[in-house]
């Protein structure tokens, strides 16, 4: 008697999808192959109930999946393995798709068969994420989507982690040398953040940065789940904690990673104070910013003043709430800048100077300060009068008679 798709378990939907999709083992792995390979399995799917559907669908995808990476379900991708553009882009595309599938939640299920399902995802998902290797996490994003998305925000009992924390640790002995260390070692931070082990999940963290290098992607979804809930005190204790895994980091994951402090110092403000040692020394740059969003003008120009910073490094909108709020913090940057530049003795650095004179000349004036302002360009004409070129443009600029 053949079984029907609403009946099957989720090893004989893979089979049911395999079968479907044979045709196509010779067909270019593309976006047109992604389109032909689900239209192939949607010919088969009966009217399902919104909760088994999901899963149909999430399965589906998943199978894709394996096909564009040439896998059977439990064969492992070989480290280095070669990936087309093409087949690049259809992977990011089923991911996605994939993406938004998982946080399209179901509703919450009792029934027996839905729980079985889940499980079922759970331990398919979790084979797949344990023998990944290498940068790429084809499997791993979605295994840990269907915690965040589907099983966490509904789970006040803590079994569903611990029983997953034993799968885990059985793991090395079922899978042997095709174990995947990184994602095994980032599951069980995951499984302990839910159960509230904070330092459990951060010193696996900590395990993992030593090892492999902490990815910026492993560590995200943990802190908008705090984010998302709320949970600044949480937040906050995670971000201290972090920060030193955060050394090698590229630019963008640094600014991701601050962001989540701007949302802790909104909520508990007396927070800013431990963000500027590590930020410091982790990016410049990012601390800059910092400074001025955070109204720090003085710490800022100090900045700018030590490591001899040029004024036409920023645009002039930059500099505008420091005009704003505290003008005279401006003088000295644009008075050393200006002397830096009559320094090179060129044409075109006294231009700069000059612009630089000009711009001390509004914030003198803005100031109320004109006399000093008259005192001192008297003075600088005065002692660059040989510089004939300076002086012409000087006079161009009706900075002087």
């Amino acid at each position: 008697m053949i079984k029907s798709i609403e009946t099957m378990n989720i090893a004989e939907w893979h089979a049911l999808f395999g079968s479907r999709t044979a045709i196509l083992s010779d067909h270019i792995r593309n976006a047109a192959f992604v389109q032909a390979a689900l239209a192939a399995i949607h010919q088969i799917k009966p009217g399902l109930a919104p909760e088994r559907d999901r899963f149909f669908e999430l399965h589906a995808h998943l199978h894709i999946l394996l096909l564009l990476l040439h896998l059977a379900p439990n064969q492992a991708l070989r480290p280095g393995a070669f990936i087309g553009f093409h087949t690049h882009t259809a992977i990011s595309e089923v991911q996605l798709k994939i993406t938004g599938i998982l946080q399209n939640k179901p509703e919450t299920a009792e029934g027996t068969a839905d729980r079985q399902l889940l499980t079922e995802t759970l331990s398919f998902l979790r084979r797949q994420m344990l023998i990944e290797t290498g940068d790429k996490a084809y499997f791993s994003d979605s295994y840990f989507g269907l915690w965040h998305c589907w099983i966490g925000p509904d789970q006040p009992q803590s079994q569903l982690y611990l029983e997953e924390l034993q799968h885990l640790k059985e793991a090395p002995s079922q899978l042997t040398s095709a174990l995947s260390r990184c994602p095994w070692l980032l599951a069980q931070a995951w499984m302990n953040f839910f159960l509230r082990r904070d330092q459990e999940a951060l010193a696996l963290l900590a395990e993992i940065n030593s090892g492999f290098g902490l990815r910026g992607s492993d560590l995200f979804p943990l802190l908008s789940a705090m984010a998302e809930a709320g949970e600044w005190q949480r937040l906050l204790e995670w971000l201290a904690e972090t920060a030193p895994l955060m050394e090698r980091q590229k630019l963008n994951s640094l600014e991701l990673f601050y962001g989540f402090w701007d949302g802790v110092i909104a909520h508990i403000p007396h927070a800013e104070q431990q963000m500027w040692g590590p930020l410091f020394r982790l990016s410049p740059s990012i601390y800059e910013q910092k400074l001025l969003m955070h109204g720090k003008w003085q710490q800022w120009m100090d900045y700018q003043l030590s490591t001899g910073t040029d004024p036409f490094a920023y645009r002039v909108g930059v500099f505008a709430p420091i005009e704003k709020h505290a003008p005279e913090l401006l003088l000295p940057f644009y008075h050393q800048a200006a002397e830096s530049y009559v320094l090179l003795k060129n044409r075109a650095g006294y231009k700069s100077a000059v612009k630089l004179l000009k711009r001390l000349a509004k914030l003198y004036k803005k100031r109320k300060d004109e006399e000093r302002w008259e005192t001192f360009i008297a003075a600088f004409a005065s002692r660059h009068s040989r510089l004939r070129a300076l002086q012409e443009e000087l006079r161009k600029g009706k900075l002087i008679p």
